[in-house]
């Protein structure tokens, strides 16, 4: 049984394989689109679960969308039908209920460890759509997007601009795997965690090499081929809008900072974004955004995530 929790579980070869998939599942969706009829029923007869303790608009959408184009159907269960997982009913109950009925489940929760303990308890694969420690489906579509500017990761240099937390815990876990830099320019006290950094040395023992943490922006920036940043209040956090908004003054990715970086940076944001503070709608709607790109993408890795994990030929 594959589970989609972690980059860390995963192997360079695991991660080119989904990548391949997913770039002939977003050709064939084309054809099949031309064509006017359905992409192959991959997934026919197959139900995906999909349990929501935060909101959601890409992932939902994706994996909806995903399963309904491959043959399979989805069911949404909001807070409303779930509760907050291990307070309604107890996780392993969850699990073994939703075993039962569906096929594969997808679950975006505030505490990684929810994810598991569903793992623990369920029969078929889980699938991580989110946690406050990592959110592995949104890096691969970053990676995707990536692959597609410039053909491969050799050589790559992802400057991360703005505050440590699941999005970025993944990119580093990417960067170890496949060996590639990444700046991470982030104020004091938002550091990766020791968490993080203990998995990315057990992935790569160059970790702290691979992957360096400065404090200027520009610094960050002057030689990177993709520029990346994420809101400063991500879900759970919004009590502290105020002292992060002061804190990450001067971490915002605008033209001047982009001006910076060489003429061949792209520039992405997992979303949603706050525009006028992390990012500028000028650089967001500009010619270097591959944001609504990378969203896209999110549809095609999700797919191949779904196949990989439910073994279905792609």
């Amino acid at each position: 049984m594959r589970h989609f929790l972690s980059i860390a579980d995963l192997g360079r070869a695991d991660i080119e394989t989904l990548l391949d998939m997913a770039a002939r599942l977003k050709a064939g969706l084309k054809e099949a689109l031309a064509r006017g009829g359905r992409q192959s029923p991959l997934l026919d007869g197959r139900t995906l679960a999909m349990v929501f303790e935060k909101p959601s608009l890409r992932t939902r959408c994706a994996f909806e969308a995903g399963m309904f184009q491959l043959g399979g159907h989805a069911i949404n269960l909001g807070v409303g039908d779930v509760g907050r997982l291990g307070e309604r009913e107890s996780i392993a109950d969850v699990a073994r209920n939703l075993s039962r009925w569906c096929q594969i489940i997808q679950a975006r929760v505030f505490d990684h460890e929810s994810l598991l303990r569903l793992a623990e308890w369920t029969s078929v694969p889980i699938v991580n759509g989110l946690s406050d420690y990592e959110h592995p489906t949104q890096a691969f579509a970053d990676y995707l997007t990536i692959r597609e500017e410039r053909g491969g990761f050799d050589g790559l240099h992802l400057a991360w601009i703005g505050d440590c937390f699941n999005v970025s815990n993944s990119l580093m876990a990417m960067a170890c795997k496949l060996g590639h830099r990444m700046t991470i320019a982030t104020p004091e006290g938002y550091d990766p965690s020791d968490r993080i950094w203990a998995e990315c040395e057990r992935i790569d023992p160059r970790a702290r090499d691979l992957v360096r943490v400065v404090r200027d922006p520009a610094e960050a920036v002057k030689d990177a081929d993709v520029l990346y940043t994420d809101t400063w209040v991500s879900m759970g956090k919004e009590h502290e809008t105020a002292k992060r908004e002061s804190d990450f003054t001067g971490y915002r990715i605008d033209a001047d900072l982009v001006a910076k970086a060489p003429s061949r940076a792209i520039v992405l944001h997992d979303m949603p974004a706050k525009r006028g503070k992390e990012i500028t709608s000028e650089v967001m709607d500009g010619p270097r955004s591959r944001v609504f790109d990378q969203a896209e993408n999110r549809l095609h890795t999700i797919k191949a995530v779904l196949c990989w994990c439910l073994e279905a030929k792609v």
